[in-house]
């Protein structure tokens, strides 16, 4: 990791640079797969998964039977662990419903706002060298809470042309309506268009690597929405002098592990803590599984030394981390301070990955400095806002005057003449 010493306001962007490509440097093979898909259905999309993950797979469609056998290979102690995590992610997130608003704006003129399910909507799993079943969780649990008719679930498959176990056992007890053994690019472009097996969906959700986040961007183009531009994964600690190394360097690591294009960062008024946690994570790094991948993420990392706490809370805040972890004294200054990132841990034992698991809150979440403006995946990610209102005779006389000076003001003549043979007929 690159230690970088109270550096430059000036030099903050450059230092917190993300080390991810361009969008100009994946979108050509985007837009190449989305067409085929388009023209070609699900011919294209087995030959893109031939082509990218090394498999041939003739019925993309996660039988009743396959979800069956998959339940069967999972130990009784990790179905009560999924079970527990579901538990707690669903009374969080069904706590977020809210109530119709229902208010008389003027006297005759009745005005509310109900929320409606997002018919169909699609949800994409990372596969590869870690199926993240939590995914299933943390999208799948909401879309049902919220009423959505159709949930289909995208995945790339393994070697064999299935899906992990863990994956389809979430699914299946999270009301999944279809699971596909797709991944990448072309799992995008088939919910987007729809083809001879796959649905089309109004709204995507899901993170994955860069090549997935462009695909999800270019959704929009073609009129579907996404929860967000949720990429490769990033975390960001601040840590005092009193704060735990070993913790610190443990989250780090959680976080790398996700994928070489992963970014950690550590920012500390303290330069015995930087040292203690370089050496923590050098000592730890020696016994992890995903040694290799997480090497190659932390040499995309920084431990930065600020003075004091004020120009650390304005660098995060300029960073907009996807996860924020606080391991200060001081924490109340930053709970109250920190205005972009996607989700907050508070303390010495709120490690991120509680937040991954089973906490209740949601880890789909903006990445890539979009914390700044997006949400974390919630309740109303599912849902649409509707408007309703009605309006009584003496509604209409009441604002009737309003709307004919506004619509003549602005030369729509035919909005004012809506209102003013109302209020004729009313004369009558």
């Amino acid at each position: 990791m690159q230690i970088i010493d109270n550096p430059n306001k000036v030099n903050w962007a450059d230092i917190l640079k993300r080390p991810t490509q361009t969008i100009d440097d994946i979108e050509g093979v985007v837009n190449e797969v989305f067409m085929d898909v388009k023209e070609y259905g699900d011919r294209a999309v087995r030959n893109y998964t031939e082509r990218f993950d090394g498999v041939t797979i003739q019925d993309n469609l996660v039988s009743l039977h396959d979800i069956e056998e998959a339940s069967k290979t999972i130990s009784e102690a990790l179905k009560t662990a999924i079970k527990r995590a579901k538990q707690n992610i669903e009374l969080f997130h069904a706590a977020q419903r809210t109530q119709t608003i229902d208010i008389e704006t003027t006297v005759g003129v009745r005005c509310w706002q109900e929320k409606r399910p997002i018919e169909s909507v699609g949800l994409y799993i990372p596969g590869g060298t870690a199926p993240l079943f939590s995914t299933v969780l943390m999208l799948a649990i909401p879309a049902k809470l919220a009423g959505c008719k159709e949930i289909i679930l995208c995945s790339p498959p393994n070697k064999s042309g299935k899906l992990a176990p863990e994956i389809l056992y979430a699914a299946s007890l999270c009301g999944v309506t279809k699971i596909f053994k797709i991944g990448g690019i072309q799992a995008i472009a088939g919910l987007t268009f729809g083809t001879e097996s796959i649905p089309q969906v109004y709204k995507i959700f899901g993170p994955g690597n860069q090549f997935v986040t462009v695909a999800k961007q270019l959704a929009t183009k073609y009129g579907v929405a996404i929860d967000m531009p949720a990429g490769p994964s990033e975390l960001l600690v601040f840590a005092d002098k009193d704060a735990n190394a070993g913790f610190i360097a443990s989250d780090l690591l959680s976080q790398a592990e996700h994928g070489a294009d992963s970014q950690v960062i550590l920012v500390s008024t303290s330069k015995d803590m930087i040292a203690m946690v370089s050496e923590e994570i050098q000592t730890q790094l020696q016994v992890l599984s995903r040694r290799n991948i997480a090497e190659q993420a932390i040499s995309n990392s920084k431990l930065i030394y600020v003075e004091d706490d004020n120009t650390a809370l304005e660098l995060i805040n300029m960073y907009g981390p996807e996860h924020f972890i606080i391991c200060s004294k001081n924490e109340a200054f930053f709970v109250n301070g920190i205005i972009n990132a996607g989700s907050v841990f508070i303390g010495d034992y709120t490690p991120e990955s509680a937040g991954d698991y089973a906490s209740g809150t949601n880890h789909t979440l903006p990445t890539n400095g979009f914390s700044k403006a997006y949400s974390g995946v919630n309740l109303d990610s599912f849902l649409k806002s509707m408007t309703f209102q009605k309006i009584s005779r003496e509604g209409i006389l009441n604002i009737g005057k309003t709307i004919e000076l506004m619509a003549e003001a602005e030369g729509l003549q035919a909005h004012k003449n809506a209102v003013s043979i109302r209020l004729k007929d009313l004369k009558k």
